[in-house]
């Protein structure tokens, strides 16, 4: 128990990260992540070696909670501690962007499939969305880089009002300078709606309003997105995902690591101990 406080007060000391990144794509957003993980590691081995960490790294007056909030809620640490997990409230990205643009993405998908749609026929999009959308994706709203357009609302509602997705091989130079594209980009403005306002962050809600080149005025409406737990993603569609991910990284879904992983993380449960884990390699 010493230990894992310990552990704890070393990696709390050490977390770091700024959006800064955004305005001119930098990329430090995966360094945020590569960095949180050796972070874990050297304060896990740091404890196990003696090294101290501070006591109330979470909720102590100079400690994470006060250094980035102003409103601070220490009892959530230990809310329903044992009972509700975590992984179990955790949503799995279906477009490769932003979270902020999923709602948006799936209302505007819907109304597209609903009035069977395409993109030529619409002349704008109004996405309602709350207002930590608005201060996350405006930065990166013309989407000058691949790393912006996945940040970009009007980028991603392009993808999907175009080619009718926005998974991680549509983010490229080539749809970047698409006309199609950016022309669909200077139809689409984000409008802080009150109702999504409201209900965030609890819940992501998805509204569009659309107006076509013939005068019809639909409206989108997601409350639960995509990916969601309680609009979760088939065992299928994860799996076809993590195949498309290995591929962008080099790893053929066919090839034996993979398939090995795969089928190790599929009957994880029958296993006794997960400290073998197989990578793919």
């Amino acid at each position: 128990r010493e230990k894992l406080r310990d552990c704890l007060g070393s990696a709390g000391t050490q977390a770091a990260g700024l959006w800064e990144f955004l305005r001119d794509a930098a990329d430090s957003k995966q360094l945020h992540i590569a960095k949180a993980g050796a972070d874990g590691l050297l304060a896990a081995y740091g404890a196990q070696w003696g090294l101290k960490g501070a006591r109330q790294i979470l909720e102590g007056s100079q400690g994470m909670g006060a250094g980035l909030s102003s409103a601070v809620y220490p009892k959530a640490l230990s809310e329903n501690l044992g009972e509700s997990w975590g992984v179990m409230e955790t949503s799995l990205k279906w477009h490769a962007s932003c979270r902020h643009t999923h709602p948006a993405a799936d209302a505007l998908a819907d109304v597209m499939k609903q009035y069977s749609l395409t993109g030529e026929e619409i002349a704008s999009v109004d996405a309602g969305v709350h207002q930590a959308a608005v201060d996350v994706l405006t930065p990166a709203e013309g989407a000058v880089t691949i790393h912006q357009s996945k940040f970009s609302m009007p980028f991603v509602l392009a993808l999907i009002a175009i080619s009718g997705h926005a998974s991680l091989t549509d983010f490229t130079e080539e749809n970047l300078h698409d006309f199609r594209i950016r022309e669909f980009m200077k139809r689409v403005r984000m409008v802080v709606d009150p109702e999504v306002e409201a209900a965030y962050p609890e819940r992501w809600l998805g509204r569009v309003k659309v107006l076509t080149q013939s005068g019809r005025k639909l409206e989108g409406r997601i409350d639960v997105p995509v990916g969601d737990p309680d609009n979760f993603l088939p065992h299928s569609v994860i799996a076809e995902k993590v195949g498309r991910l290995a591929a962008f990284g080099g790893l053929a879904a066919t090839e034996e690591p993979f398939r090995h992983t795969v089928s190790f993380l599929e009957n994880l449960e029958q296993w006794p101990l997960i400290d073998a884990l197989p990578l793919f390699a």
